[in-house]
């Protein structure tokens, strides 16, 4: 384990540098190319960046979280990090895959590890129309969005709109509106993780609507295509006490604070 290659990526953050230099001092940081896993320093949107920016290598991720919760992160800690990391588990998660068409005809793709939300840009609800393939799901949502969550992103934005955590072994996707006034009481749809979910915006004009990939927004979108793209995966390590699939367990059973 001594001779394990690191690329170390740290979030701008100022907090970073002395443990940014404690960690430079006794590990090399290679290029990604020559690494043997990519390390990342910083939060779930950090990490999440970074999966999508260095992917490509088809190295694994460690993350260490030196945000707010860190979901998709391990605790940082600099005592023994190479052995941390050599006990680690690997879990594998596929991405969403977007194609979305602007009121101008303009095609628009990204990809997402948590989720993709339609949301309204106006002061107007949107009015929307979902479909599994050909069949309807949804005739006409009125609400301030619908969202597509993976089982890894489930307890993030999706679980804060009252969407359901899926398991990370369910081959599940969760379909969740966003304050929905009609029907109100739709409590959205899961959905196997082979499905091809489409998302008509029913008033272009009049109800404008913008779609986001994890952090990656395009407006004035006329309609969605979402499912998961099976050639696109990321290999995250995860310490045995704090593994994704356990967090996700935690968030099941967590009772809220009143």
């Amino acid at each position: 384990m001594k001779n394990i290659k690191l690329h170390f990526v740290f979030d701008a953050n100022g907090k970073l540098s002395k443990k940014r230099l404690k960690l430079l001092k006794k590990f090399k940081n290679y290029s990604p190319q020559k690494a043997d896993l990519i390390t990342v320093l910083g939060g779930d949107g950090f990490m999440l960046q970074t999966l999508k920016k260095l992917g490509r290598f088809n190295k694994p991720f460690y993350g260490m979280n030196m945000g707010t919760y860190g979901f998709l992160m391990n605790k940082f800690k600099t005592k023994k990090f190479a052995q941390n990391i050599a006990k680690s588990k690997l879990v594998t998660i596929s991405a969403l895959q977007m194609i979305a068409k602007t009121k101008n005809n303009i095609m628009k793709k990204a990809i997402a590890i948590n989720e993709i939300s339609m949301l309204r840009q106006s002061k107007q609800t949107a009015s929307l129309q979902i479909k599994n393939g050909k069949r309807l799901i949804m005739k006409k949502l009125t609400s301030d969005g619908v969202l597509v969550s993976t089982p890894a992103g489930s307890t993030g934005y999706n679980l804060s709109v009252h969407g359901p955590i899926l398991s990370l072994n369910s081959k599940k996707l969760a379909i969740t509106p966003i304050s929905p006034f009609r029907p109100r009481r739709w409590k959205g749809s899961v959905v196997s993780d082979r499905s091809v979910i489409k998302i008509n915006n029913l008033n272009i004009n009049k109800r404008p609507v913008s779609v986001v990939a994890d952090n990656v927004e395009f407006r004035n979108i006329k309609k969605v295509k979402i499912y998961i793209n099976r050639k696109i995966k990321f290999n995250l390590l995860y310490d045995p006490k704090n593994s994704l699939n356990k967090k996700i367990k935690i968030e099941q059973v967590r009772k809220e604070i009143k």
